[in-house]
């Protein structure tokens, strides 16, 4: 089984990754495939906003930050990952990639933002979970103080 391991650098998307970490320790015999999607720099936001912030999206910065906590955490345990850093939409995006790269499930962190934030914006995992045809685990993000 291929898994995509969505990540955007924030510590719900780690929690993700410790989640399938724990499966596979327990004996899920999965390969992974690290992703994150930035979205894409147009040429007119380089022309007329030159900055850092907008040169990190340019070279994929962003994306490496995103993808560090995540790597060192498979690093660590000592399990092999394939990594893709994507442009564009994040929910269709992972969703299409994983179909492409042969994955059978999606697992994603859930920052748990509800009320009316949720409900007018919507959020990435919840469209993912919507729109995918595979499995999608959402891993929410606890509160407790024993938190990883």
């Amino acid at each position: 089984m291929k898994i995509l391991l969505a990540v955007d650098g924030s510590e719900a998307s780690l929690d993700a990754v410790r989640h399938a970490l724990d499966l596979y320790r327990e004996g899920l015999k999965a390969s992974f495939l690290l992703a994150t999607v930035q979205w894409p720099v147009h040429t007119c936001e380089i022309i007329f906003t030159p900055n850092d912030k907008v040169l990190d999206h340019l070279t994929g910065a962003v994306g490496e930050r995103a993808l560090s906590g995540a790597e060192s955490l498979l690093v660590e345990a000592g399990v092999s990952f394939q990594r893709e850093i994507f442009s564009g939409d994040p929910a269709e995006t992972l969703v299409r990639m994983a179909a492409q790269h042969g994955c059978q499930a999606i697992i994603m962190g859930a920052r748990g933002r509800g009320g009316l934030h949720g409900a007018l914006l919507g959020s990435v995992s919840m469209q993912v979970l919507q729109t995918s045809q595979m499995p999608v685990t959402l891993v929410k993000r606890m509160n407790t103080a024993d938190n990883r």
